[in-house]
């Protein structure tokens, strides 16, 4: 497991992750409204490529947003990646076949998701789905490996 980081790395990653579900959350309850840290930023492919009649347009542009969606996104892809690649304090084939058979849970579940979403939701709210949905993998990997992890560990009690 050679793209497996140290064990240490999992406490940062479930502060991470935790924190950016919580802020997620809240930032998601209260409709994605946030004047929060709005700053410049570069904006890659900005404009409707069709109208182009402001001079904002263009493949790189600055424009002032808030970035309080941005840094949230980065702290649940961080944590989330943190928590899943880190190996566990007894790294055995028990554990591997665990973490492989959830991970092909996770993007199984995940493209389930997509097709019944893709199928009955539309507009804005298949939108939110897409957005939710870039989530769900290290969401669904994290909460079956540590469930059969721990369910393994309590049996054996």
């Amino acid at each position: 497991m050679k793209y497996l980081l140290s064990n240490k790395f999992k406490k940062l990653g479930w502060i991470l992750f935790t924190i950016g579900i919580i802020l997620g959350i809240i930032h998601s309850i209260n409709e994605y409204e946030s004047n929060l840290l709005t700053t410049k930023v570069i904006s890659l492919f900005h404009s409707d490529i069709i109208s182009s009649m402001s001079n904002k347009n263009g493949i790189i542009s600055s424009i002032e947003n808030s970035i309080v969606d941005e840094l949230i996104t980065i702290l649940i892809i961080i944590g989330g990646l943190l928590v899943c690649f880190s190996k566990e304090k007894i790294e055995d084939e028990f554990i591997s076949k665990v973490r492989l058979d959830s991970l092909a849970w996770a993007i199984m579940a995940n493209y389930s998701i997509l097709l019944f979403a893709t199928i009955f939701i539309y507009e804005i709210r298949y939108f939110h789905v897409l957005t939710y949905n870039m989530f769900t993998p290290l969401i669904i990997f994290i909460l079956r490996f540590n469930y059969v992890v721990y369910k393994k560990a309590s049996h054996e009690e």
